[in-house]
């Protein structure tokens, strides 16, 4: 965009449009854009804050994915004090609450009632409709500043609409979601790292992360119940908790004003039989004064408000026969035990499995075969056994103990050094680490060959075609070409034929051939060394320039990079020193795979040199990272935004209209991707 005044201008135009895509998003609910035209939004506004950095707000929406690192985590003193709620699991005490309140100020009063969420606490300050601190809870009177970290969940206005006073302060709960919890869970055990035991403890751990586009990548959530302050809007609770909505803030529709102790109860009971089918964890129910003038008047304990109280479920809970125990290997080696149970019902589901963690949880339990357990979910989403009913044991009942064997190829286990977890160490010929491995290497986020799904690869496992992730690149189409398999989808276990036909044979040798352009970091990460992440990934890419560097690098000089942990560099130490993983690198380098930064950013030749691109839409053969990869490796420049300097605007499917106004409007020329290949392939 040659205009500076233009270029302010759409981003302001582009930053109230995002705001309010957001809006409409998390707090009403009723989203009026696709994903997909929201990322091209987000995208635009990316490419202009990079090339005009001096109109960069910073509260603009691009602050969502993070990038600022924070070493350490100021203390703040709050303004108002954070104070914890007094606790109580019986109904009897909930009673007693009412009859205090009653005695204090009389029989005119109304309750709020909302649930207790199973998160972190946060007290956000805004000036002048800007976000300017987040601080965390922390002993109520001071807590720690996690404003860039909060500043990645999009379901907290970074900006307030409707003009709010020019200082307030918002009382609310971050949490993650379950969907969020199990994909982080499922990547930490890919990865051989603990696992978190419940949503609470990954939305803590992700909020104290140094890196904020970690944390954007946790995909955390925030409900906001309440206003701090002397001079508020409204006289009570109820009417401000209305009014936090209209200024953009997220707030929960599962809130009731009760007249009197008798209508608390029903939404008490109504929420505990909800709770299983939520998509989040509460853990109870918060019970306070409606009018801010009462509150006042009945003031605070040292540590707890008397106008308000948190009614607190029971986790629940249900017994069952423990059948077996299972060990379970995955593909790094880490093997973990599962409780196999008599189905029992628990929360709104059945149960016929529950998690073990590891040889030191087992010990703890004191598990016998038979035994009657008691099966909890509580605030997690993974059911667990909690206790074990040792007067109902048998009298010869068999003591669980952990495998010393792998149980799929045989192998001796081994333990890390000051670590829980087992692994087997035969990395090579083990089944479930050799499908893990390979299954691992072309997902998206590592080599992106995205032509081989889970019931490919085991076809081409199963028939010999490979064994490790170098056999990819020595196929050809006489390999594949007449494969075919029954195969069961583990979605929904139904049978399904898998056909290695011509087009299907045509895709896959494709999307391998592409691979070979990916870059060194996820070349890297797509390796699948035990504990190393994708986000380390990428730092020890850069910070060893090549395969080679990090393969000689010592102990020392890993532990020397910065959130480079001893396990991590045992565990890479380790692999380098395994001669067929050494073997595998040096076929995958002979195959034309990338193992240096130069050779990535260096281009494979000249064709597009001098040109500028903007790519958009959804493409055949590529994704749009690997169209721009393409691009950049034949010399050529990619823009977010098209200018009158763009020489070519590369289409796919799904491009939006405006961006082809625009290219229609500056005469840019409008390209295929196969036209793409044709002028690189013209030189």
């Amino acid at each position: 965009m040659k205009d500076k005044n233009r270029a302010k201008q759409r981003i302001e135009e582009l930053t109230k449009k995002i705001e309010e895509h957001n809006f409409h998003y998390y707090v009403e609910a009723d989203p009026k854009i696709s994903d997909y035209e929201f990322d091209r939004l987000l995208d635009e506004l990316v490419s202009l804050e990079k090339e005009y950095p001096e109109f960069k707000d910073e509260n603009s929406p691009t602050q969502r994915v993070g990038g600022q690192v924070t070493k350490k985590f100021p203390a703040v003193r709050h303004k108002y004090p954070m104070y914890s709620l007094a606790n109580t699991y019986s109904k009897e005490e909930v009673i007693d609450f009412d009859k205090r309140i009653k005695k204090a100020i009389g029989e005119s009063f109304e309750y709020v009632c909302e649930l207790k969420y199973d998160g972190v606490a946060i007290s956000l300050t805004y000036e002048n409709g800007r976000l300017v601190r987040a601080v965390t809870r922390g002993d109520g009177v001071t807590g720690d500043e996690i404003t860039n970290n909060v500043k990645t969940i999009p379901s907290i206005p970074l900006r307030l609409r409707n003009e709010p006073p020019a200082l307030i302060e918002v009382r609310g709960e971050i949490y993650m979601p379950h969907g969020s919890f199990l994909k982080l869970n499922r990547q930490k055990e890919e990865n051989g790292e603990s696992l978190f035991a419940n949503p609470r403890n990954a939305a803590a751990g992700s909020l104290k992360l140094q890196d904020s586009s970690v944390v954007a990548k946790r995909r955390l959530e925030c409900f906001i119940y309440g206003l701090a302050g002397d001079n508020l809007p409204y006289p009570t609770h109820w009417d401000c908790h209305k009014e936090l909505k209209s200024w953009g803030f997220r707030v929960s529709e599962d809130v009731r004003k009760c007249n009197g102790i008798n209508e608390i109860f029903p939404f008490v009971d109504e929420y505990e039989e909800k709770r299983g089918s939520l998509p989040f964890d509460i853990d109870g129910v918060v019970i306070k004064i409606n009018s801010f003038d009462q509150q006042d008047r009945l003031g605070y304990t040292s540590k707890f408000p008397r106008w308000a109280i948190a009614y607190k479920y029971k986790a629940e809970r249900a017994g069952t026969i423990l059948e077996d125990v299972l060990f379970q290997v995955g593909r790094t080696g880490a093997v973990t035990p599962v409780a196999v149970l008599e189905p029992v019902r628990l929360a709104g589901s059945t149960v016929k499995r529950a998690s073990l963690y590891n040889a030191d949880k087992l010990e703890e339990l004191d598990l016998h075969y038979n035994d009657y357990v008691y099966v909890e979910k509580g605030g997690d989403i993974i059911p667990k056994i909690v206790g074990v009913d040792t007067g109902k044991r048998e009298s010869r009942a068999r003591k669980v103990v952990f495998a010393k064997k792998c149980p799929e190829c045989g192998s001796e286990l081994a333990r890390e050094p000051d670590g829980s977890v087992h692994y087997c160490p035969n990395s090579m010929s083990c089944p479930p680490q050799i499908r893990g491995r390979i299954e691992h290497f072309i997902s998206r986020r590592a080599m992106n060959i995205e032509s081989l799904g889970q019931g490919k690869t085991e076809l081409l496992i199963s028939k010999g075609k490979i064994n490790n992730i170098a056999d990819l690149y020595s196929l050809d189409y006489h390999d594949l070409i007449g494969l075919e398999k029954l195969y069961k989808d583990p979605e929904n276990g139904k049978q399904k034929r898998i056909s290695f036909r011509e087009k299907t044979v045509k895709n896959i040798l494709s999307a391998i051939e592409a691979s070979r352009n990916t870059p060194f970091d996820r070349v890297l990460y797509s390796l699948g060394i035990r504990h190393l992440g994708e986000t380390m990934a990428k730092k020890l890419a850069r910070h060893f320039g090549d395969i080679d560097k990090l393969m000689n690098a010592s102990f020392d000089e890993l532990v020397a990079v910065k959130d480079v942990g001893e396990k991590m560099a045992r565990s890479i130490t380790a692999y380098f020193e395994n001669r067929g993983n050494t073997e595998i690198i040096e076929r995958l380098r002979n195959a034309g795979l990338i193992f240096s930064m130069h050779s990535s950013a260096e281009p494979a030749g000249s064709a597009l040199d001098g040109k500028s691109f903007v790519v958009s839409g959804v493409f055949e053969k590529y994704s749009r990272n690997e169209i721009k990869e393409l691009i950049e490796k034949h010399g050529g420049e990619v823009k977010g935004s098209i200018s009158s300097k763009t020489d070519y605007l590369v289409a796919g499917e799904k491009m939006g209209p405006e961006k082809r106004r625009k290219a229609e409007e500056l005469q840019v020329p409008v390209i295929s991707e196969k036209q793409l290949e044709e002028l690189i392939s013209k030189g």
